[in-house]
């Protein structure tokens, strides 16, 4: 769905009236937001004989939210409403591919405005929640991508339960997904075989306080089948210290008319993060095997500890490594400023005849939130990556990401 930019408002604002009639649960718990993100990113590719130089796109984005309350009574019901807008500020057909705008007509110049307009419809009974239309989930097996202008969405039902206690049961079917930077809603799909739907269920439970014990199982009809356990753990070690552990592990395998060919795939991973006062240190690895790549739903984000700005490190057979650090400057006294670097190393990649490509990606984050004055709340944040391959992989890039957001809050 298209929209200019005077109809998102006008969308906004009708999609606001939803709430008039209701009772005063559901205004009263309702809230409503408009978040607005400038995005640049620079992407020089550095390895010779490169199909394009560099990609190089400036943008404005538009997120407005509604969530309402729930209606009185043994069920409650209520409504939620999401208008995005994307608009190109600069870019060309030489620098596209940046993923904040799409391509126009036969697959050329990127577009001026893109948009999406999405209701979800919710009901309530004690401490179970079903949702029905536009998604934002954030599963295993399901995790929308809100890395570059505007977030993704899918299209389902999703449920999630509380009624046993400390257990967070989930179930769901999404049939569709539009992407982060795109305008339909097409089938959900992997490695761009459409599917009609993905099921999945799944278990989040309390094992103590700080203990968390996780399963969940999914099927992309006719492509494949996959399976998610995990673990997290925080341990306390003292004033201000504490290691926290993050264990994570997939079963993938094809299934049914196999679209997407011959999925087979491991991967155990996990992170471990020492926090010191204001200091962060962590240390990650992934571990692959199997015939083929991790397979994560086109549109989605890989749920594994080595997903970093660029790269996932999800290639088949293949094993890597990173360590991480943090520090809020708080600790300074310069509340809002926040830095953080890593580096990730991958090895014994399988890709065509390469039987031992490596790569490695090393980022750089320095973030600021502006506390006071009338520019209060704005979050300025740069992002610089440099990511290399070799062994027989080709592919090099330098990148950088300025991101300017805001929030206002209406209620």
């Amino acid at each position: 769905m298209m929209l200019s930019a005077p109809a998102l408002s006008l969308a906004t604002s009708a999609l606001l009236s939803i709430a008039l009639p209701a009772n005063a649960d559901f205004i009263e718990d309702s809230t409503a937001s408009l978040t607005t993100r400038n995005f640049y990113l620079n992407r020089d590719f550095r390895q010779s004989g490169a199909a394009q130089a560099k990609a190089e796109e400036w943008t404005q984005g538009f997120i407005a939210q509604f969530n309402s309350g729930y209606s009185e009574g043994r069920i409650g019901f209520g409504v939620d409403a999401l208008a995005e807008l994307g608009i190109k500020l600069d870019s060309g057909r030489g620098r596209r591919g940046t993923g904040l705008l799409p391509f126009g007509p036969n697959n050329q110049e990127p577009v001026d405005d893109y948009s999406e307009l999405g209701l979800t419809g919710k009901m309530r009974f004690s401490v179970t929640e079903l949702r029905v239309g536009t998604l934002l989930p954030v599963l295993p097996l399901a995790y929308y991508s809100d890395t570059r202008l505007l977030p993704s969405t899918f299209t389902g039902t999703l449920l999630t339960s509380q009624e046993i206690d400390k257990l967070t049961f989930t179930a769901g079917r999404l049939t569709h997904a539009n992407g982060r930077d795109s305008s339909g809603n097409d089938d959900i799909s992997y490695a761009g075989q459409s599917s009609s739907h993905l099921d999945m269920f799944g278990g989040d439970y309390q094992l103590k306080p700080n203990l968390t014990l996780r399963y969940h199982h999914g099927e992309l009809d006719d492509i494949y089948r996959q399976q998610f356990a995990g673990l997290v753990h925080t341990l306390p070690l003292g004033d201000d210290l504490s290691l926290r552990t993050d264990l994570r592990y997939f079963d993938s395998r094809d299934i049914g008319a196999g679209k997407a060919g011959r999925i087979d795939n491991r991967n155990i991973n996990g992170m471990f993060t020492l926090s010191v006062g204001f200091h962060r240190f962590a240390a990650a690895f992934q571990r692959l095997s199997g015939d083929s790549a991790f397979p994560v739903i086109d549109t989605g984000t890989p749920y594994v500890a080595n997903l970093v700005t660029y790269n996932p490190f999800t290639k088949i057979n293949e094993k890597s490594w990173q360590l991480r650090y943090e520090y809020d400057f708080v600790g300074m006294g310069i509340p809002g400023l926040y830095f953080m670097t890593r580096y990730v190393a991958g090895s014994d990649i399988h890709s065509g005849a390469v039987r031992n490509g490596r790569e490695w990606e090393r980022d750089t984050d320095i973030g600021y939130v502006i506390q006071s004055g009338p520019l209060k709340g704005v979050n300025m944040r740069w992002r610089n990556v440099t990511f290399r391959s070799g062994n027989g992989l080709t592919q090099d890039l330098d990148e950088n990401r300025l991101i300017v957001a805001y929030t206002l809050k209406f209620w």
